[in-house]
């Protein structure tokens, strides 16, 4: 079933020339959705019942699609890759990392919006997203584009908890928090946008006092989500973000290049949010709070982009890839060929190929760490 929709017939066409022990082994080891099979290995009797995150675009699987926001993406050409091309809200062609953490993890094939109206009960049993895109540690940032703020997700999940209570009472419920993966990605907004190119905190901060506004900003919010029964959180830093499409397209020298005060602001940023998330584990003695280095994992990708079967880095594939995103990516503009060749779905966002290398190799690499 996961193989039907994630596979394009192309690919299918192909694998018909095959024996079928080969495409036995071929479905095997790419497809353990539907029969429960994890792609990482977990150490022995441990369980990870449900993924639960918070944040921004990245995994903002639709929660966005019915708030009064400019920042959506229920519409093609996002989602022209997912099932039936249907256009979910989310930021992508396809899937987002969120997507592939569940189905990694032998959990399920697509992680919900908790505000997906559609949604099932037992979805809650095995995970959610509150994630809204747009949205930022910084008050402000979620502001700016009227969507969720941290605070809003927060209090989503307070009801959220009190469903599950409702459904499995109140043992199951604090088995399930403290056994789940929490994931918490943002700050990549509040960097980009707010502080530098809409500049509305540049009037107030210079970027080493805005950095420790957010990285306290991030604390505050792993502290409070622990209160409420996570143990195991996950903390994205930020890309390079000087390195994204749209801030090349933003360079004064005209030549596309990484901009690098923006990689050394995301440098800074991640370098403070380490050592808050180390201070927070010493003070949480209960906690497994891991960061999850994404600036050197994507840095790789885009100087060796070839190594990662990929031929462009530097645009988006839809439009013209330099500026294109949300409510400027839509149908009346052209996507690119082949965006398994591209790193970039959007100017802001990878493709479902792009995510894919990144899960392939954070996931694995620090899944021990939560045991």
């Amino acid at each position: 079933m996961y193989l039907r929709y994630m596979m394009k017939p192309l690919t299918l066409i192909k694998l018909s020339y095959f024996s079928t022990s080969l495409i036995t082994f071929l479905f095997t080891i790419l497809c353990f959705g539907d029969n429960g099979r994890a792609r990482v290995t977990l150490p022995e009797n441990a369980t990870i019942p449900a993924v639960i995150v918070f944040g921004d675009s990245i995994i903002d699987q639709g929660n966005n699609n019915n708030l009064n926001t400019l920042t959506k993406a229920n519409f093609s050409p996002y989602g022209k890759d997912f099932v039936a091309g249907k256009s979910t809200g989310r930021f992508s062609n396809n899937r987002t990392p969120a997507d592939m953490f569940v189905e990694q993890l032998g959990i399920k094939e697509l992680l919900p919006a908790y505000l997906d109206p559609s949604l099932d009960d037992e979805e809650l049993l095995t995970g959610v997203s509150f994630a809204s895109g747009g949205c930022g540690y910084d008050p402000q940032t979620s502001k700016i584009v009227s969507v969720l703020s941290l605070t809003d997700q927060l209090q989503q999940f307070k009801e959220y908890i009190e469903k599950v209570k409702r459904m499995v009472g109140e043992r199951r419920t604090q088995s399930i928090l403290a056994n789940s993966l929490f994931l918490v990605v943002a700050g990549t907004d509040d960097i980009a946008n707010t502080y530098y190119t809409i500049g509305i905190r540049r009037l107030q901060y210079d970027i080493l006092s805005y950095t420790n506004l957010i990285v306290s900003s991030a604390s505050d919010f792993i502290q409070d989500i622990y209160q409420l029964g996570a143990r195991r959180i996950g903390v994205f830093g930020v890309p390079p973000i000087g390195c994204l499409p749209s801030q090349r397209t933003f360079n004064d020298d005209g030549i596309r290049v990484c901009r690098e005060e923006y990689n050394n602001a995301s440098k800074l940023y991640n370098i403070k949010l380490q050592q808050e998330l180390e201070d927070l584990k010493q003070a949480n003695v209960q906690s497994r709070i891991v960061y999850f280095d994404i600036y050197n994992s994507i840095l790789s990708i885009i100087k060796n982009p070839l190594q990662y079967g990929l031929q462009v880095v530097d645009r988006g594939c839809c439009g013209t890839g330099y500026i294109e995103v949300s409510i400027l990516c839509n149908h009346l503009i052209p996507t690119c060929h082949d965006d398994s060749k591209y790193f970039f779905w959007d100017s802001f966002h990878p493709t479902d190929k792009g995510y894919n290398i990144l899960v392939n190799q954070l996931l694995p690499k620090y899944i021990n760490d939560f045991f």
